[in-house]
């Protein structure tokens, strides 16, 4: 059992309803606040919490709460409002506690709170807490009546049993985090997210705060906006000077207020952003949207710390504004030029210039929007709480993001990968480059991620990533007005050659294909076209055909089998008995009838993109480029072939010991409290407790000691490797810090000599192993994102850390090409695509497939891999090189771990930023 750390930093959490909580751990100073939470139960809460009604429980409980710290015990409250309504514990010295790895657990909330998720948000907290420190399973006693904690303990989503002892039952609950418990915190986070967004995006009462006489402010641009706009609930303005604004009763303070506003606009000078935010907490305002820009750190921080500790939410600062379409609500709290248009996309975007392009663009297509954020400086909203939304309002079916950062990477991973089973979610891909980075950070302050770590987390989630605002809406337009494409496979008809090769292009680079047409589609199709039309693919129609001609050719094709969408490229002839309106009306004619995608390409365009209206209410995207076509058919066709492929699931694994691990890991985190690069002993420990199979070597801190070893170790043709080993080495083989094929004691005593020479005053010891078997060489790794967490990555020996541009130029190598990259924690399907993947398979799998590695041990690894990296938030780095795969076994030879201090907190902890 580990002590227990003094404290955990203080978080804010969301309840069921959606109101904030602090979650912290018990002070000595709350003695007299505890004991008071106590006694102000009923008898009858009392008896259920203490088997007995007794008001000494109270003095007691709070005697033991507040003790000094002790190891194996912990103590979290729950507070609002610096009231505690809620205390949870466990202590691992009680009866109870089995072994070392089990604790007793207890749970109280006050009278009158119970039903909203204190208690389980608690819970939560403590598992989390439990599991850092060792701690495996919990147990609890509780009445066989008292129902609300055994329904709390059976709805966590952990594995709990159940002993009837007469009047009382005996819980046992494992801390497994699979994911059947991080679907059940995602739920109930899913559930208090949209409770706590709902003044913010459905309020019934708003008022401005900045809005003025002078024409041409924010403030009053903002009050112009929600009057004009036809805002449904009651609206106020805040301004000591003035009665009424723009026909909008003014008053002199929040606190004047006739009723309580859900949502405040603060479009106020920054130096009295914090001052107003207090203000509105104080008056009972459940939501912030601060339009306000140049707000220093300080003043920033103050504005977070009044939100929480008045369980605000916040939109912003620096922010365009939010709106929501719905026309029994028509809130639209912007300061764009116009009122959005309604309709069925969602849109969330930090910058408000590229939320004027999106909502101008929507517009102009008449997709319409649901619902819009202006997220800013995006302290507290994220584009996470915003997919949770729109997968509950009822009323969005495409999500469109544009997010310089991701506040959290693993829980928006988790949110996105199950919205983008109901709807399509696109977004652009900003900040590739370095200069793409630089820029988000000096807009917003927003860490944008390495290109690598965002392709892995769009390819994981399902989001149709783009590379510019124009292909955003272009893509929009596909997926909002089409059936998604069965394959690749596309057929090109066009009125003019050139335009056809051009669009055959197109399709080629965005990785579409062009079979040609069979023969009985190619006679088929000869009988309706006019003579002289080439039925290949491009299908060339000619400059002459008429509206019926085209209306069945294309028919036909849509028709056949052999082919996932259709592309018409039109452009405009003098020869044509037809108008190019009239192709256009033949295509959309066809397109009511339409069972895959049909789009056009009209070269004389002046729109980028528009959708055409069609039979029956439907409607046809028409492109100016044949470019912008072919990407938008190519997104469509990822998202149908990631729609057909079934979720994936992380597999449980045999011979893990993660109490273990983190003995481990907070061992050596005592001793180093920076963290730093473990010793080969503590880093073949680490990689034991997760049954990563390793060489078998042996540490040796003299000659004779290497002797031994060596000894010990040799294989049938009695060869050893030699490594040396000091604080801070990377590269041995760099250092020249490596002897290979070592034969007999005096070549090792040799080895060890030059070594001990060279590195005088650094050399600690050596890694003596057995010389290995050939094999396939491969790396496998994890290095830890700033902003997306843990990024798990695989392929040829010596190439992964290529890609990650943080490492010092030594550690660059040139062989093989760049890794793939997947974010932990790895699904089957996730470790399918690594080991699958082209730059890897042909020397995994063999010439014909044959398979010469053991593939189902390379599986194994990369899980154990990414079970390690999930565990452990401390994890900055694993480097396994090289990994040796044969027919037979998967070796790691050589592996190098880094710790980070003890700052990093679980990914999955439910929790406010």
């Amino acid at each position: 059992m580990l002590d227990a750390p003094l404290s955990r930093p203080p978080v804010h959490g969301l309840l069921a309803d959606g109101t904030t909580v602090c979650i912290r751990t018990v002070r000595r100073s709350d003695h007299d606040q505890l004991r008071g939470f106590y006694e102000e139960m009923s008898p009858e809460n009392l008896r259920l919490r203490f088997f007995s009604a007794g008001r000494r429980s109270a003095e007691m409980a709070a005697d033991r709460a507040c003790a000094p710290p002790r190891p194996g015990y912990r103590a979290l409250v729950a507070e609002t409002q610096e009231r505690i309504i809620g205390l949870a514990e466990y202590d691992a010295g009680t009866p109870g506690a089995d072994d070392d790895h089990t604790a007793e657990i207890s749970i109280a909330v006050a009278d009158g709170l119970h039903h909203r998720g204190v208690g389980t948000l608690l819970v939560e907290h403590l598992v989390s807490a439990a599991r850092a420190e060792g701690i495996t399973r919990f147990t609890a006693d509780a009445l066989a009546e008292n129902h609300e904690v055994l329904r709390l303990f059976a709805a966590l989503g952990l594995r709990t049993a159940r002993r009837f002892e007469g009047p009382e039952v005996r819980c046992s609950i494992a801390l497994d985090q699979d994911d059947t418990y991080l679907s059940a915190v995602e739920e109930r986070g899913r559930a208090a997210d949209v409770a706590s967004l709902t003044p913010l995006l459905r309020p019934r009462t708003v008022a401005v705060l900045g809005a003025g006489r002078r024409a041409g402010s924010i403030g009053r641009a903002v009050l112009h906006h929600l009057k004009d706009g036809g805002f449904t609930g009651r609206l106020f303005a805040v301004n000591p000077a003035a009665r009424s604004l723009l026909g909008v009763p003014c008053h002199p303070s929040v606190a004047a207020l006739p009723v309580t506003p859900d949502l405040a606009v603060l479009a106020v000078p920054a130096a009295a952003v914090p001052a107003a935010a207090e203000e509105c907490g104080k008056a009972g305002v459940r939501a912030l949207l601060v339009l306000t820009g140049g707000l220093a750190t300080d003043r920033a921080r103050d504005l977070l710390a009044t939100c929480r500790s008045h369980g605000m939410r916040l939109v912003g600062p620096n922010c365009l504004g939010l709106s929501n379409t719905d026309p029994a609500l028509r809130l639209d709290a912007t300061f764009a030029a116009g009122h959005p248009l309604p309709g069925t996309a969602g849109v969330a975007v930090q910058s408000g210039g590229v939320g004027i392009a999106l909502l101008d663009g929507l517009s102009r297509l008449g997709v319409g929007v649901s619902s819009f954020a202006s997220l800013g400086d995006k302290y507290d909203v994220s584009g996470n709480d915003m997919l949770q939304w729109w997968e509950s309002d009822g009323r969005t079916d495409l999500a469109l993001l544009h997010l310089e950062s991701f506040g959290s990477p693993r829980a928006f991973s988790r949110t996105a990968r199950r919205v983008t089973r109901r709807m399509p979610v696109l977004t652009v891909d900003a900040g590739r480059t370095e200069a793409g980075r630089r820029a988000a950070a000096s807009h917003t302050a927003a860490a944008a991620p390495r290109a690598v770590t965002r392709g892995a987390l769009f390819t994981q989630a399902g989001i149709t990533a783009t590379r510019s605002c124009g292909e955003l809406i272009e893509t929009a337009a596909l997926l909002h007005s089409q059936p998604l494409p069965a394959g690749p496979r596309v057929a090109i008809v066009t009125n003019a050659g050139g335009a056809g090769v051009l669009a055959a292009d197109a399709c080629a680079e965005a990785g579409l294909s062009l079979p040609a047409p069979g023969p009985d589609l190619s006679d088929d199709l000869l009988d309706v076209l006019p003579e002289g039309a080439t039925v290949g693919n491009p299908v060339d129609a000619g400059a002459a055909v008429s509206e019926e001609q085209l209306a069945g050719c294309v028919e036909r094709i849509v028709r056949h089998d052999g082919f996932d969408a259709v592309l018409v490229v039109l452009v405009p002839t003098a020869v044509a008995a037809a108008t190019g309106d009239d192709l256009v009306r033949a295509v959309t004619e066809t397109a009511a009838r339409r069972t895959k995608p049909l789009v056009v390409v009209r070269l004389e365009q002046a729109l980028p993109v528009q959708l055409l209206p069609a039979a029956e209410g439907r409607t046809l995207p028409a492109y100016a480029e044949p470019q912008a076509a072919a990407r938008a058919l190519a997104h469509a066709g990822r998202r149908a072939a990631w729609l057909d492929r079934p979720a994936g699931t992380v597999p449980g694994l045999g011979g893990v010991d993660t109490a273990r691990a983190h003995t481990v890991v907070d061992a050596y985190l005592d001793a180093h409290p920076d963290g730093g690069r473990l010793d080969p002993r503590v880093c073949a420990e680490l990689l034991d407790c997760y049954g990563i199979p390793q060489l078998p070597w042996a540490w040796a801190d003299s000659e004779d000691r290497a002797v031994l070893a060596a000894e010990r170790l040799r294989g049938a043709d009695g060869r050893v490797v030699m490594k040396g080993h000091w604080p801070g080495l990377l590269h041995k083989s760099a250092e020249h810090a490596v002897h290979l094929d070592l034969r007999g004691d005096a070549q090792v005593r040799a080895a060890y000599r030059d070594l001990e020479t060279r590195f005088a005053g650094l050399l600690t010891g050596v890694v003596v192993q057995p010389l290995a078997d050939r094999g396939v060489e491969l790396f496998a790794g994890v290095v830890q994102d700033e902003v997306f967490g843990p990024l798990v990555l695989f392929g040829l020996g010596g190439t992964a850390t290529e890609v990650l541009a943080d490492l010092p130029r030594s550690r660059l190598r040139s062989t093989g090409g760049t890794p793939m990259a997947r974010l932990a924690p790895l699904t089957d399907h996730d470790v399918h695509d690594l080991i699958t993947d082209p730059s890897c398979a042909p020397l995994l799998f063999g010439p014909q497939g044959g398979g010469p590695v053991d593939l189902a041990g390379l599986e194994q690894l990369l899980h154990r891999l990414s079970r390690m990296a999930s565990d452990l938030p401390q994890l900055a780095e694993a480097d396994f090189h090289p990994v040796l795969a044969t027919a037979g076994r998967v070796t790691v030879l050589d592996a190098r771990v880094r710790l980070l201090p003890r700052t990093a907190q679980d990914p999955y902890l439910r929790r406010l930023r």
